[in-house]
Order: C-alpha cells, then sequence, then structure tokens
C-alpha cells in the first residue's frame, strides 16, 4: 500500500474568510422580465399620448388664431379690391341715371389700365357720342321738316287771302288762285310723301326678295327719256343683269331719285348715264351725269336733308325738296348696300350703289312693265 494514500489533503487556506454565497443576489426568471418590459412599454405609450394631445392642442389654437387673422385679413382686402373695382361701375350707374336727352353731351372719361371696366367705359361714352349724335341729326331733321311744310302752307294761306281780299276778283282770277292753291297743295303732298318713304326706309327691311336691278332700271329710264329730251339732256343706259335682295319698291325708289337728280342738275345739252353690271356676285347700279362743278368738301352735304347747293346746279331753277339724295342714303342703308360718290373732271356727279351679293339659291321676283309703278320724288 501506498503511503500517501493514508494522509488526506487538507484544505486551502483561506485566511479565515469565507467566500460569499452570491455576491450579485438573486437573478430575475425570464417571466419577471417579460412583465418589466410590459409596463415600461405602456408607460411610454401613455406619455406618447399624453404629447400628442398636447401637440394637437397646440396646433388646433395656433390654426384658429391663423384662421382668424385670414378672415380680418381676407375681408379687409375683399373690401379696398371691391371698392376700386365697383368704383367705375358705380360711375356708369350714377352717370346712366343722370343723364337724359338735354345731357347727351356728358361723358365718363373713366382713366386707369386698359381692363374689361375701362373698355365698358369707352363703349358707355361711344354710345352717347352716337346718341348725341342721333338726337342732333333728328332735331335738324325736324326743325327742316317743319319749316318746309310750313312754306307750301304759307303759300297756300296768303294767295286764298289775296283772292278773297280782292273787291273787283273774277272767275278768270278766283280760277287761277285756286291753281295755284292746288300746286302747293300738290308740293306739300310730295314733301309727306318723301318724308315717309325717309321714315319707313330707316326702319329698315325685314322680309328681302331678290329682284333683277337690271330690269327694274329700264323701267325707270324709259319714262324719264321724254323729260330728259325736255330739258335738253342725253340719257343712256346700259343695262346688265344684276341680281339684287330687298325691298322692290323702296329700291324703285332708289333709282327714281338718281335718275331725277342727275336730269334736274345738269346742263342744257348735259348727258346722263345709267349702268347696271355684277361685280363679284355684287349688283352694282351707276348714274352719272355732267353739270355744273361740285366741290369735294361739299358731296356729304349733299346726302343730308334739305341740304341744296343753291341754284346753281339748275341753271337758276330751285328745283326738288332736297330729300332726294338723303331718300337714296337712307334706302341703301336699309339694304345693306354702299354708296359711293365723286365728283366728276368735268362736273357732275357719279354716284355708285353696290347691293350685297345674292344667294344664287334664292327665288328671282320679276315684275311685267304694266305693273312697275313709278314712284314720285
Amino acid at each position: 500500500m501506498d503511503s500517501s494514500s493514508n494522509f488526506a489533503t487538507p484544505p486551502p487556506d483561506n485566511g479565515g474568510i469565507k467566500p460569499p454565497e452570491n455576491s450579485e443576489g438573486p437573478v430575475d426568471s425570464p417571466q419577471d422580465q417579460s412583465v418589466a418590459i410590459d409596463m415600461l412599454s405602456a408607460q411610454a405609450q401613455k406619455a406618447l399620448a399624453r404629447q400628442r394631445s398636447l401637440v394637437m392642442h397646440q396646433l388646433l389654437v395656433n390654426s384658429g388664431i391663423a384662421l382668424a387673422l385670414m378672415s380680418v385679413i381676407s375681408i379687409a382686402l375683399g373690401w379696398i379690391v371691391a371698392g376700386r373695382i365697383l368704383r367705375p361701375l358705380r360711375t356708369i350707374t350714377a352717370a346712366a341715371r343722370d343723364i337724359s336727352a338735354t345731357s347727351l353731351h356728358q361723358r365718363l372719361a373713366l382713366d386707369g389700365p386698359g381692363d374689361e371696366l375701362k373698355e365698358l367705359g369707352d363703349t358707355f361714352d361711344g354710345l352717347l357720342s352716337r346718341l348725341e349724335s342721333s338726337f342732333q341729326t333728328q332735331r335738324q331733321f325736324v326743325a327742316n321738316a317743319s319749316h318746309e311744310l310750313r312754306t307750301p302752307l304759307a303759300r297756300q294761306r296768303a294767295l286764298g287771302q289775296v283772292a278773297l281780299s280782292d273787291p273787283e276778283a273774277t272767275v278768270e282770277s278766283l280760277r287761277a288762285a285756286h291753281e295755284r292753291i292746288l300746286a302747293a297743295g300738290a308740293q306739300q303732298e310730295r314733301l309727306i310723301e318723301a318724308l315717309l318713304t325717309l321714315t319707313r326706309s330707316h326702319v329698315g327691311i325685314e322680309v328681302r326678295q331678290p329682284f333683277d336691278l337690271a330690269q327694274l332700271t329700264h323701267e325707270v329710264v324709259d319714262p324719264r327719256k321724254a323729260e330728259a329730251a325736255f330739258r335738253t339732256v342725253k340719257i343712256r343706259s346700259s343695262v346688265s343683269a344684276a341680281v339684287a335682295a330687298g325691298h322692290r319698291p323702296l329700291a324703285e325708289r332708289l333709282v327714281v331719285n338718281l335718275v331725277d337728280n342727275a336730269i334736274r342738275h345738269n346742263t342744257p345739252h348735259g348727258e346722263v348715264e345709267v349702268t347696271t353690271r355684277t361685280v363679284d356676285g355684287h349688283a352694282v347700279l351707276t348714274v352719272a351725269n355732267t353739270g355744273p362743278v361740285v366741290p369735294p368738301g361739299a358731296i356729304d352735304r349733299l346726302f343730308q336733308p334739305f341740304q341744296r347747293l343753291g341754284t346753281n346746279r339748275t341753271g337758276g331753277r330751285s328745283e326738288g325738296l332736297g330729300l332726294g339724295l338723303s331718300i337714296v342714303q337712307a334706302i341703301a342703308t336699309a339694304h345693306d348696300a354702299t354708296v359711293t360718290t365723286t365728283a366728276g373732271a368735268k362736273g357732275g356727279l357719279i354716284i355708285t350703289v353696290t347691293f350685297p351679293a345674292v344667294s344664287n339659291h334664292a327665288p328671282l321676283t320679276r315684275h311685267r312693265p304694266e305693273q312697275a309703278t313709278t314712284a314720285r320724288r
């Protein structure tokens, strides 16, 4: 037997200090750690919820304040902008309320940028200008018509008074006085008829029917050749097919006035040339005559009612009513036609009337010569 086996190994000497049983304390189990994590998570969620509630409340308060400020600012800006925009409209409304037939000379004269309101104001001023011109023309026309109507009435009254006041009146003198009264009445009748035609032309044409301008011109010119020969005026006509549309009796009056004007306002052994043709689908009527030289600046005045250039154009005779060319202009306007007038180089006038184009599918209205009515000037 080994001698070492009889002796046991003594324990190590630690200086009498016992080792600690467990210096780190008791260790938690996995279940306790899971519970602690859940508690921390719940507390974090509550904190986040409170923070979110505070942020949302602060955002709501700030949004309300901003909305209130923006509302006040928007109302103020809207009031200012609306006032600046509506001021011209108030000006236009006040002007339209105050302006009457006796104060059409007033104008808005709006200033500022060239926007829609400025354009509206300028349009309103243009309308006032046209109304003023129309009223002025109407007043002048009424004054002239009253004067022209008063002249034959005064002549009739004077002739009747002279005949009645003659103590030695005879049948022949009374007959002569009555004939002169009838002549004055006929002149008054022609004037009234011309005024009615002029008024009807200004109203316009509702229904337009195509007609042959060449045939109409031929029907007007032929009966007037005898009068032209009596006045030692040579009249020539060159008519070719020309279809126009409108009111045929009014168009006939237009041709009558132009031809009569060319014959009467002429010189002895003068000439009148009447032509019709079609140019680019437009019916064109041209009446040219010889006669005294007409100043270019006086041409427009000839188309005004009751305007004459004196007796020089008629060789000392005062003929007509001063409405012939104004009726021509009114009838042409009613037909949407254009009237071009130029003074002849050696005297007289060249008047051209161009009618609008007519559709080829429109039915043509034709009249027999015996059915045509010749309107009196």
